[in-house]
């Protein structure tokens, strides 16, 4: 639609210097020329406005309240598929926390729901490339995100943890002091284990990964979201819970360009909060409500 109006504007910029310069044109050329070229413009007009609807009247490429959508009656959404429970590989599709919050939403903006799998690490960029709609993945409120991306309302509550082997002598934040601690690509888990031991993490694809290459020996600890530790921990994985490093807020991301659909989501969000339906799905992977603020 943009790019319509943005040919409409040549055009009528073009109308106008002929119009400027039609002293010098002879009678036959500005009877023939003028005319054609506004005839040029209603043309674009109207394919624009064919762009905006589809045979039934229905919008394309946006939301019943006209935000922009990347595909007619898609909300296209991103998550890793690799940070259990919230969203990870189950057959051929994603499952988990995010996933069901991402469907949630989509139902609320009365559009089917596309998940795409995409390494965490790129997710920001792809929101701003417009590979997808939103991101659904867990993403950490702060400044440097807010720099690239609308971050909507809260839709859950985390924090990050130390995660150590039984036989660690690490328990509490003071205690990372100099030591190696692994963490996910792109997570905001990288400054706080920096923070605290004085030096660069080593980085993994995922966070579940980087628990598992703990438990196998390497590294000191792993800074994760609590509820992905914990995760792990159920499943037999050799590690422990140390020290919570405090509460972090969680996120949907939209593209800078796109004020109105953040709103939407926002919306949705709120209307999912009070019908419920997000602490139905919280309490689905963690026995308790995630999406409440804990005092």
């Amino acid at each position: 639609m943009v790019r319509c109006y943005t040919y409409l504007k040549a055009y009528f910029l073009l109308i106008w210097r002929t119009a400027e310069k039609e002293e010098k044109l002879i009678i036959k050329k500005r009877r023939f020329w003028v005319p054609a070229l506004f005839s040029v413009a209603v043309l674009l007009l109207s394919s624009c406005g064919s762009n905006e609807t589809n045979g039934n009247g229905d919008k394309r490429n946006s939301t019943a309240k006209g935000s922009p959508i990347l595909e007619d009656g898609k909300f296209i959404f991103a998550a890793s598929g690799e940070f259990h429970p919230f969203s990870y590989m189950d057959g051929n599709q994603m499952s988990g926390f995010d996933i069901d919050v991402g469907n949630a939403i989509s139902d609320k903006l009365g559009l089917e729901p596309i998940q795409k799998k995409y390494k965490f690490a790129g997710i920001v960029e792809g929101v701003k490339s417009g590979k997808f709609d939103a991101a659904v993945a867990s993403h950490t409120i702060n400044e440097e995100r807010k720099k690239h991306v609308l971050l909507s309302k809260p839709y859950y509550y985390s924090g990050p943890q130390i995660f150590t082997r039984p036989e660690a002598d690490i328990q509490h934040a003071d205690d990372l002091k100099g030591k190696e601690i692994a963490v996910s690509k792109g997570s905001s888990y990288a400054d706080i284990a920096k923070e605290h031991s004085g030096q660069e993490p080593k980085y993994y694809d995922s966070d579940v990964v980087a628990l598992e290459a703990l438990a196998n020996g390497k590294h000191d600890a792993v800074v994760t979201d609590f509820a992905t530790g914990a995760e792990a921990m159920k499943k037999k994985l050799k590690i422990e819970a140390q020290e919570r490093l405090g509460q972090s807020e969680q996120a949907i991301a939209v593209s800078k360009e796109n004020e109105q659909l953040i709103k939407e989501i926002n919306d949705a969000i709120d209307a999912l909060k009070k019908d419920g339906t997000l602490k139905q799905i919280s309490e689905k992977y963690f026995d308790e409500d995630i999406t409440v603020k804990q005092n």
